[in-house]
C-alpha cells in the first residue's frame, strides 16, 4: 500500500519560492529606509507603548512623593535627637551643681549657668535657651562660638532638571496638599522656647515643632534642671528654621535624579519594545496595503509577499505564519480556481464543437437515416452539457456548503449498509455479483453524513459500470487503532497504470468507447475533496495475484477511503 499521508500543501508559505525582487520588494525597502530605527509620528502603537510606560513610572513617583514617608522619619529622628541633646545638656548643668549650699539659677548661686553655657560644644544651626523656675530667660546661646556642621544640606547637589521637577512638585503639592504656613503673626525661635519651657516646669521633658510664617519647620525641645527632685530651671533647644525642610528636599532630589535615570532608561527601553512590535507588525501591514494598492490601481499587479517573522518565538511571529500560510492557501484557491475555470471551457467546448457541427450538417443533409442520426447525436450532446453543467455547479459549490454545513455524530456502518442493500439490488439487476462485509457492532465518526454518502454511493456505481456480467464488486469496512477503513473492489478490467495518479483530478475520465460523454470526470475528484475536508485520505490501486509481479494483469480495481473515528 502507498503512503497515506496528506501533502503539506496547507504548509507552503507565499515568499521562499521567489528569487526575483517585486516591486513589493521595492515598496516595503523604500518604506523601511524612510522609517529607520523608530519614527513616533508614523507610530501610534509606540507612542502608546512609550506613554503608558511613562504613565506608571510617574504615578509610582509622584505616589512616593505625595506619601512622604521620608519626612515623617526624619521629623521623628530629629526629634529624638533634639530630645538627648537637650538632656544631655540638662545633666551637664545638673552636674555643675554644688551639693552644699543652696542653688539658684537667677543669682548664680551653686551655679554659673552663663559659664557652664559657654564651655558646651554646640552645633551650627541649634540655640539654646535658659530659663529660671519662674521662666524668665536667663541666658542664650547666641554669639557663642560654634562648631563647624557636617549636614548634607550644606552640600549643593540640585541641578536644573531636579530644580525644574522640584518647582513643579511644589506647585502640585500646593493644590493637593494643606499649605503648612503658619499664623499671620511670624513665630520666632524664641517665642517657641519659651512656651515650651512653661511646660517643662512641671517636671517632664516637652518637644513642639511648627511652621514659621514661611512655612519653615522649627524644633523646639525643653528639659527640666532638677536638683533632689526640685525644678531648678529649664534647658529650651531649637533648631534653626527650615532645617529640616533643606532634608527633605535633599532627599527629593534623590529621588528625582533617580526619577529622570528611570525616565531615559524607561523611554530606551519601551522604544527597543516598540521597535520590536510596531515595525514588525508595520511591516506586515505594509505588505498587505501595497498588495490591495497594486491590485485596486491596476499597476502591475503582483503576488503579496509577507514578511517572514516565523523565527520569532513569540505572537508576532505566530502571526506572520499564520498570515502566510493564510495567503499560501488563498493563492493556491485563486490558483485551482483559474485552472477550474480553463478546465471548464475545455470541456464545454468539445461538446458545443459537436454540438455545432452536427447542426450544421443537420442542414444539408437530405436522407432521413442521416437527419436521425444527426439528431441523435445532438441529443447525446445536449445531455452530455447537461450533465456536465450539473456536475460543475456542484463541484463549484461544494465548498462554501463544507464549511455552511453541520458536522453531526453518526453510525458509518449503518450508513454503509443502506447503501449496500439500495446498491446491491441494482448490481444484481445488471448481472454483478455484489458483496457486503461490514462488521456487526457500530462505528461512530463525526461529519457530514449526506457527502460521505455521495462519496460511497458514487465509488460503488464506478465499480459496477465497469464490471461485465459475470463479474464481482465487495465493499467492506475494518477498525484500525483511531482510523476505519471502508473499501470498494472489483472484478472488473483494472485501472492503467497511467491513469492512478490521474484518475481524481478533475475532468478526467478513462471509460471504455460504449461510455464516451456518459461522464464528466468530476465524481472522484469531488469524492477526494470531501473526504479531505473530513481529514481522511483516498487512494487507488489494481488488485493483482501477486504483489513481488507488478507487471501481471490485474484481477480488478480496490478503492480505499481512511476516514478518522
Amino acid at each position: 500500500m502507498r503512503d497515506t499521508q496528506t501533502s503539506g500543501g496547507d504548509l507552503v508559505l507565499i515568499g521562499e519560492d521567489w528569487v526575483t525582487p517585486s516591486k513589493g520588494d521595492a515598496e516595503m525597502s523604500a518604506r523601511r529606509r524612510k522609517r529607520g530605527f523608530m519614527t513616533l509620528k508614523s507610530s501610534p502603537l509606540a507612542r502608546k507603548i512609550i506613554t503608558f510606560n511613562l504613565l506608571g513610572l510617574i504615578v509610582l513617583v509622584a505616589g512616593v512623593l505625595y506619601l512622604d514617608p521620608g519626612r515623617d522619619g526624619l521629623v521623628q529622628q530629629h526629634e529624638r535627637a533634639f530630645v538627648n541633646q537637650a538632656e544631655l545638656i540638662a545633666d551637664v548643668f545638673e552636674a555643675q551643681i554644688t551639693p552644699i549650699g543652696p542653688v539658684n539659677l537667677t543669682t548664680a548661686d551653686g551655679l554659673d549657668p552663663v559659664a557652664t553655657l559657654e564651655g558646651l560644644d554646640l552645633a551650627s544651626g541649634v540655640e539654646v535657651f535658659l530659663f529660671d523656675k519662674s521662666g524668665q530667660l536667663l541666658t542664650t546661646s547666641e554669639g557663642l562660638e560654634r562648631r563647624a556642621s557636617s549636614l548634607p544640606a550644606d552640600e549643593d547637589t540640585s541641578t536644573v532638571i531636579t530644580d525644574f521637577l522640584n518647582t513643579i512638585w511644589d506647585g502640585f503639592s500646593s493644590v493637593t496638599t494643606p499649605s503648612r504656613r503658619g499664623a499671620d503673626t511670624p513665630v520666632s525661635a524664641s517665642d517657641m522656647a519659651q512656651g515650651v519651657a512653661s511646660a517643662a516646669l512641671g517636671g517632664s521633658t516637652v518637644a513642639q515643632n511648627a511652621a514659621d510664617a514661611d512655612g519653615n519647620i522649627i524644633f523646639t525641645v525643653a528639659t527640666p534642671i532638677q536638683n533632689g527632685g526640685a525644678v531648678l530651671g529649664v534647658v529650651a533647644l531649637s533648631s534653626a528654621a527650615g532645617e529640616i525642610d533643606v532634608l527633605v528636599r535633599t532627599q527629593r532630589e534623590q529621588v528625582l535624579q533617580m526619577f529622570v535615570v528611570a525616565i531615559l532608561v524607561s523611554i530606551g527601553l519601551s522604544l527597543l519594545l516598540a521597535n520590536t512590535i510596531a515595525n514588525p507588525l508595520s511591516d506586515l501591514a505594509a505588505a498587505a496595503e501595497i498588495g490591495r494598492d497594486n491590485n485596486s490601481r491596476k499597476i502591475s499587479p503582483s503576488r503579496v509577499r509577507i514578511p517572514d517573522l516565523t523565527a520569532r518565538p513569540d505572537e508576532i511571529g505566530r502571526l506572520s505564519g499564520a498570515l502566510r500560510g493564510m495567503l499560501a492557501a488563498l493563492y493556491d484557491r485563486i490558483d485551482a480556481n483559474e485552472q477550474f475555470a480553463a478546465d471548464v471551457a475545455h470541456e464545454i467546448k468539445n461538446p458545443l464543437a459537436s454540438l455545432r457541427s452536427a447542426v450544421g450538417t443537420l442542414h444539408v443533409a437530405k436522407r432521413d437515416d442521416q437527419r436521425t442520426k444527426l439528431l441523435e447525436v445532438i441529443e447525446h450532446d445536449v445531455r452530455r452539457l447537461d450533465r456536465l453543467v450539473s456536475d460543475i455547479s456542484n463541484a463549484s459549490r461544494l465548498d462554501s456548503e463544507l464549511v455552511k454545513e453541520e458536522e453531526e455524530l453518526f453510525n458509518l456502518m449503518n450508513m454503509l449498509g443502506n447503501l449496500a442493500e439500495h446498491l446491491g439490488k441494482d448490481a444484481r439487476e445488471q448481472g454483478v455479483d455484489f458483496f457486503a462485509d461490514l462488521p456487526g457492532e457500530p462505528i461512530e465518526i463525526t461529519g457530514l453524513e449526506a457527502r460521505l454518502a455521495q462519496v460511497f454511493v458514487n465509488l460503488i456505481t464506478n465499480a459496477v459500470s465497469f464490471c461485465e456480467e459475470g463479474d464481482a464488486v465487495r465493499i467492506w469496512a475494518r477498525k484500525r487503532e483511531n482510523r476505519v477503513l471502508v473499501v470498494v473492489e472489483d472484478t472488473g478490467p483494472g485501472i492503467p497504470e497511467q491513469a492512478l495518479n490521474k484518475i481524481f483530478n478533475r475532468f478526467y475520465s478513462e471509460r471504455p468507447v460504449g461510455q464516451f460523454g456518459d461522464h464528466s470526470g468530476l465524481g472522484l475528484a469531488i469524492s477526494k475533496q470531501i473526504v479531505e475536508a473530513h481529514g481522511g485520505v483516498i487512494w487507488a490501486e489494481n488488485i493483482r495475484p501477486t504483489d513481488a509481479d507488478v507487471t501481471s494483469e490485474p484481477l480488478g480495481a480496490r478503492f480505499v477511503v481512511g476516514l478518522p473515528v
